[in-house]
């Protein structure tokens, strides 16, 4: 079954509907690749969880979240080694990507002014412009902060630790604005 999500208003409209059946052959063969490319980073990863985001019935990109085949406890995501992709599937501007990303790292708790600005220059030189079907990675290093790829090829890192916390946050945190998209993230990581 294929879950899709609105925002009617402020409430979630969730409908469910069986997947077509080459969007799944189409989905195992992207997970097969993903495995392949994140080898190097988490040694055997493991697909913790998946969920097409969209918003106000748009599609906007498909998030993975995977984690090395030890098991991952969703309450203790930030101590623990990790990998988000997301597959854009429409293009979007680098600036906008991550003026949303400070927005909702600002929704977790309140970002001073300076911290704010500081993380929105570095997310802007950071992040590329994408076009539907290109995929950022962002490795989550629980020593040292976090790593972009983009298409699979480095683009840059930020070592800050609450900075990688935070951005990882939009997608993990309990405080997230997308607790349906967080809830299938965490879907198969351990009790």
């Amino acid at each position: 079954m294929q879950r899709r999500s609105w925002l009617i208003g402020a409430v979630p409209l969730v409908c469910t509907w069986p997947a077509l059946a080459q969007d799944n052959t189409a989905s195992k063969e992207l997970t097969a690749q993903a495995f392949q490319r994140l080898r190097p980073l988490l040694g055997n990863p493991r697909l913790v969880g998946e969920h097409r985001f969209t918003y106000w019935g748009f599609d906007v990109y498909h998030a993975s979240l995977w984690a090395s085949n030890a098991a991952f406890a969703p309450n203790e995501w930030a101590s623990q080694r990790l990998v988000l992709e997301l597959r854009y599937l429409r293009d979007f501007q680098g600036r906008d990507i991550a003026q949303r990303s400070i927005a909702e790292m600002q929704g977790q708790r309140a970002l001073s002014a300076e911290q704010s600005a500081t993380w929105l220059q570095s997310l802007q030189s950071l992040l590329p412009n994408v076009r539907s079907g290109e995929v950022i990675t962002g490795v989550y290093l629980p020593e040292s902060g976090a790593q972009f790829l983009h298409q699979g090829k480095a683009v840059g890192e930020i070592r800050e630790l609450e900075f990688a916390r935070r951005f990882f946050g939009i997608w993990l945190s309990p405080q997230t604005s997308q607790p349906l998209l967080r809830q299938q993230l965490l879907a198969g990581a351990s009790p």
